[in-house]
């Protein structure tokens, strides 16, 4: 896994159009502290090729997660948000600007950093 650098998240979002139209596949809690996503997404400098994104969240601090019978409900035509403020990252599904709002998503995390893992699709 690597770092998802807060000086490097807007390229990582714009390289995948901000996950819109992703497919949500899993969400993993390895700890109360710890929790992984997957996605299936297009990757712009492969060619738009699929392939899977795994975000993992460490230091959390809150969150809300989507049950597993509701991934494939999960609507990704917003994508994600994915932004950092005061040494903080907020995780939401949908279009989100700031700390204040993006816990109005049905699904959302807030930690203290992110790592992410390409995959195979």
């Amino acid at each position: 896994m690597k770092p998802l650098q807060t000086n490097k998240l807007k390229e990582f979002l714009e390289r995948f159009d901000n996950f819109k139209d992703a497919e949500f596949r899993s969400i993993d809690i390895i700890s109360p502290t710890q929790i992984s996503v997957l996605f299936a997404v297009q990757d712009s400098a492969r060619g738009f090729d699929w392939l899977t994104i795994r975000l993992e969240f460490n230091g959390v601090s809150d969150a809300k997660l989507l049950d597993t019978n509701k991934f494939s409900l999960a609507d990704m035509s917003d994508g994600i948000s994915l932004f950092n403020y005061n040494s903080t990252f907020y995780f939401a599904l949908g279009n989100y600007s700031n700390e204040n709002n993006f816990t109005n998503s049905n699904c959302y995390v807030r930690a203290q950093s992110v790592k992410y893992e390409e995959g195979s699709f």
